[in-house]
């Protein structure tokens, strides 16, 4: 009898469900139901499974995992020390780990501001990061001491300064917070390492945020989730990658109704590397979240930045306004449809841009040294399209919307050049990416079901 695992994502809008035979590697059905947030999650769930077993009656036996970003997924702040130094490192490092980035606070700061930027940003999960190892420990200790201070009494990754690990525990511990130690995210200048705070952020996120906002009376949807959302699907990009040999990489645009996300996995060119100056480095995975780029909580704001850019016409604003007010509104005339795909196009465009930045050549005393402000897509292989609005798009119009964000830039900016272009219509990444830890075979099957 064939290994059957369900995977399913919970997400803000509608929840997912893949059946995969994992024996085997194949995809065997899927289904989608709206997401259930004002009853109980696993109320689309069992919607999910109803539908999948008129075709097949053994999905009742198939193991369950999940991932989920219903409920406002993951809120972190970032607390640290040089705001281009460990809080910009603090701030990629929580963005790969699947979390909404809500507030960096940078030290010094104003007295108070953590007590402001707590109530403004309401975060879940704080990752407090400072200092170098064996660097000046001060302002980290200073930052531990105003949290425990505070009346934010959430989880914290401390992530910072690996000296000065065990006092700031204390003072936090102490002070009744939930604290996991990792290592430091920026352990020398010019050196991000990542994974030991992803990890630790995607355990406060099942232990705190899964269980503390109770989505869900029924305990089985608590011991399903193995992640957030984005970090399942960051996971499901390096297994694509790899299971497509793509040399130069992947590049996948995720446009949702709140924000749009871009998940990357490149190989660094060590000659360019030689070229660039990095006080953080580049690394090859990499997520960035625009949360005012959405096509629907958030098309006001897109609509707002496509008009400052000049890829949209004032002419948009009431189609913006009127996606914000009402999040369930689908077109249904040919002019409602020419709209959904301008705005879409302007988040694929304007959210692809910020990901990867601009580049040029300068002078320096030191000689010739690249600046670039993001990270270079311009020779990845494969782009892949992710989102409501492409997968109910007709192939065409969803090619067109992606390729938008393609094409040799006039202005520097390091967008894929040639890449080709794929749709996920059936939400493949989301499987790939929570069947990768334990069944990778089965994994990089699905992940080729995209080439």
């Amino acid at each position: 009898m064939a290994e059957l695992v369900l995977c399913v994502d919970f997400g803000s809008t509608f929840t997912k469900a893949l059946l995969v035979d994992v024996d085997g590697g194949g995809l065997l059905g899927t289904a989608t139901h709206r997401t259930t947030i004002d009853t109980d999650l696993m109320d689309g769930y069992d919607g999910c499974v109803a539908a999948l077993r008129a075709d097949h009656p053994d999905v009742d036996a198939a193991e369950q995992r999940a991932c989920s970003s219903a409920g406002g997924g993951l809120r972190i702040v970032v607390v640290g020390q040089e705001e281009l130094v460990t809080a910009e490192a603090g701030r990629r490092v929580a963005l790969s780990s699947g979390g909404i980035v809500v507030g960096v606070l940078s030290h010094p700061h104003p007295p108070g501001s953590w007590q402001e930027l707590a109530a403004e940003a309401r975060p879940d999960v704080v990752l407090l990061t400072g200092g170098t190892d064996g660097g000046n420990a001060a302002p980290l200790l200073e930052n531990a001491a105003e949290l425990a201070a505070g009346s934010w009494r959430g989880p914290v990754v401390v992530a910072g300064n690996a000296a000065a690990r065990e006092q700031v525990s204390a003072t936090l511990t102490d002070a009744g917070l939930p604290v996991v130690l990792t290592g430091n995210v920026l352990p020398r200048i010019g050196e991000l390492d990542p994974e030991p705070a992803r990890s630790a952020v995607r355990e406060m996120f099942l232990a705190h945020v899964i269980g503390g906002k109770q989505l869900s009376a029924r305990p089985e949807f608590v011991s399903m989730v193995r992640g957030a959302t984005p970090d399942v699907v960051l996971t499901g990009v390096e297994v694509l990658a790899e299971a497509l040999d793509l040399g130069t990489g992947v590049a996948v645009v995720d446009v949702g109704g709140a924000t749009t996300d871009v998940h990357s996995v490149v190989r660094l060119d060590p000659e360019t590397a030689e070229l660039r100056r990095d006080v953080v480095a580049v690394t090859p995975v990499t997520r960035t979240v625009e949360g005012d780029l959405g096509m629907r909580w958030s098309a006001v704001s897109t609509v707002s930045a496509a008009i400052d850019a000049g890829l949209a016409d004032p002419m948009l604003v009431p189609a913006g306004e009127r996606r914000t007010a009402d999040p369930g509104f689908l077109p249904t005339t040919e002019a409602q449809r020419v709209d959904e795909e301008t705005i879409a196009r302007a988040a694929v465009v304007l959210a692809v841009r910020r990901h990867v930045g601009r580049s040029r050549v300068v002078m320096s005393p030191d000689g010739r040294v690249v600046e670039r402000s993001g990270k270079d897509l311009r020779e990845i292989d494969l782009m892949v399209g992710s989102g409501g609005v492409l997968r109910n798009a007709s192939a065409a119009t969803a090619s067109a919307i992606l390729a938008a964000a393609t094409g040799e830039s006039t202005d520097g900016w390091q967008q894929p050049a040639r890449p080709r272009v794929v749709v996920d219509r059936v939400h493949l990444l989301v499987a790939v990416g929570l069947l990768a830890g334990d069944h990778p075979a089965a994994a990089a099957g699905l992940a080729r079901l995209l080439a």
